[in-house]
């Protein structure tokens, strides 16, 4: 069965740096764009970054632009989240998710909190 598993969350201060990881199964990883949603206590679920299937294209949400670098390993069928100075609005649940057309799924979730 498909499986999106993240992992790498976790507390860290204002202006430090995570790297959340998400493994993928059962599906065929390099056919699908791949992204990092988030959704802070009360707001809405966000994009923070995507990654094109072939690794070739990316976008970034304007909050997160030249601090969070996503890339994908499609040998490993893996996608990271490169989150550094991070900020304490950056506190949210982090997730993983896989798109083809109508296609989508969507991982656990990892928790990242930016504290002090």
């Amino acid at each position: 069965q498909v499986q999106l598993v993240e992992s790498g969350g976790g507390l860290v201060q204002p202006g430090g740096s995570l790297r959340l990881s998400c493994a993928a199964s059962g599906f065929t990883f390099r056919w699908y764009a791949m992204s990092w949603y988030r959704q802070a206590p009360g707001k809405e679920r966000e994009l923070a970054a995507r990654i094109s299937s072939a690794g070739s294209s990316t976008i970034y949400a304007d909050s997160v632009k030249g601090r969070f670098t996503i890339s994908r390993d499609n040998a490993k069928n893996t996608v990271s989240l490169q989150m550094n100075s991070l900020k304490p609005e950056d506190t949210a649940v982090y997730y993983c998710s896989a798109n083809r057309g109508g296609a989508e799924y969507w991982g656990q979730g990892t928790q990242v909190t930016v504290s002090s």
